[in-house]
């Protein structure tokens, strides 16, 4: 299960749906709720007399996590959830692309991206249109640390490179709470990258309306 949490908002999302738990106006039907405590852990944790006190515990807390645990889970579930907005959209797409296979299977010339043949990136997607070809990155950050300001330069500097490759774009998705602390360089990034997205982008439609 998939955690965003925004303010008094807790985006929920997994392989059996999506949910936006809004706390503020309580809109959610009884068996939401249960869900989402079953899922996290809360009823578990109550259960065991881990927490005695339920409103001190959640403030600020991610459940059920280590930060390691998080990271890699958070990221697979960003992709999961990437890879839905795109079925919603009906839009053909590779998943776990190598640069070398754009090259090979769609005539392009990546090596402004892979110095001159010496990185083979592997994208998370890829999706070709009649006019383009785009790689897709996808993850999700719920914690902070120094791999933000690495991606968020290193997403910047193919977005450079990017540019420079005719009938190629390069879109990067990413979320969570962790870019609150990174919001400088995220900012740098977007400023050079235009197809910079998060969740609520693709809630919105983005991919129809890039894509279609």
């Amino acid at each position: 299960t998939l955690l965003a949490v925004r303010g008094y908002e807790i985006y929920c999302q997994d392989e059996n749906g999506a949910f936006n738990y809004d706390f503020n106006k309580m809109t959610q039907t009884l068996e939401q709720y249960i869900y989402f405590m079953r899922e996290t852990g809360l009823f578990d944790m109550l259960q065991k007399r881990k927490i005695l006190r339920l409103k001190d515990y959640i403030v600020g807390v991610e459940t059920g996590l280590s930060s390691n645990g998080r990271k890699n889970r958070g990221g697979h579930q960003m992709e999961n959830l990437v890879e839905k907005f795109l079925k919603k959209s009906d839009i053909t797409y590779r998943r776990e692309m190598y640069l070398s296979e754009m090259e090979d299977e769609w005539g392009l010339d990546l090596s402004a991206i892979s110095a001159n043949g010496v990185a083979d990136k592997r994208w998370d997607f890829a999706v070709k249109t009649d006019t383009c070809v785009y790689a897709i990155e996808a993850n999700f950050y719920s914690g902070g640390g120094s791999k933000l300001n690495e991606t968020a330069r290193s997403y910047e500097m193919i977005a450079e490179e990017a540019k420079k490759i005719k009938n190629f774009k390069f879109i990067w998705i990413t979320d969570g709470k962790g870019w609150k602390n990174a919001k400088h360089n995220l900012e740098k990034t977007f400023n050079v990258l235009e197809t910079l997205y998060n969740i609520a982008d693709m809630e919105n439609g983005i991919f129809n309306k890039i894509f279609l």
